[in-house]
């Protein structure tokens, strides 16, 4: 097999695991805080099968991974959303937030895992486990921030109607135009740079947290 398509392959399945433990995040905690609507659909699994959307999780990121570099990259995909029945929380804001924020917080503990796996890889020697842990721990620091922005469907969103008090009605008329509204925002070079920034940054901390250097 060619080089650069087994490599583009590995880090297909990397980027697989990030969005599976994504929604994992997501589904174990609204079974914590009552809603069992995601378990009973099978989706408080690592089961990669149970999470992948088609477009979001197959062709698009396989489309970018083995694009030019620099061509499309900065959108890398999505799984498919894990349902919540907000009748079955008990304090559905504050769950709600929970249940949100949970997604993003799997992937900052992934991305501190991975950079100790990093450290790992250079104490034997490794440098290709030392590469590509540092380059999926970047993957998940972006995933990270990504989901952050305050625009439907992104996790970002849901939190931010619970801080300016926005009803769920008014939400949900936004979120119908989300998507548009994410392609529009993902092509402002400033926010492409600040989240570029925030990743790198984030990075290069934890790598000193471990003593590590990052790849050159």
């Amino acid at each position: 097999m060619d080089p650069q398509i087994a490599d583009g392959l590995i880090h297909y399945l990397g980027l697989v695991l990030l969005l599976t433990c994504h929604e994992f995040g997501h589904a174990w905690m609204a079974h914590k805080c009552g809603d069992d609507t995601a378990r009973l659909q099978g989706r408080v699994s690592l089961n990669p099968l149970v999470h992948i959307d088609l477009i979001g999780t197959v062709v698009l990121p396989l489309i970018m991974i083995f694009m030019p570099q620099g061509v499309g990259r900065f959108l890398i995909g999505w799984a498919k959303p894990v349902p919540v029945n907000l009748a079955n929380l008990k304090n559905r804001n504050f769950d709600d937030v929970l249940i949100t924020a949970a997604g993003p917080w799997v992937n900052l503990m992934l991305a501190v895992l991975l950079v100790g796996l990093a450290k790992v890889g250079l104490m034997l020697s490794s440098a290709n486990m030392y590469v590509f842990c540092i380059e999926l721990a970047q993957t998940s620091l972006l995933l990270f921030f990504f989901n952050l922005l305050p625009i439907p469907p992104l996790d970002g969103s849901r939190i931010a109607r619970v801080v300016v008090g926005m009803t769920y009605e008014t939400y949900n008329q936004i979120a119908q135009y989300g998507f548009l509204l994410l392609i529009v925002v993902i092509q402002i070079d400033a926010i492409k740079m600040a989240i570029g920034s925030l990743t790198d940054g984030s990075l290069r901390i934890i790598a000193g947290w471990f003593g590590i250097p990052l790849p050159t």
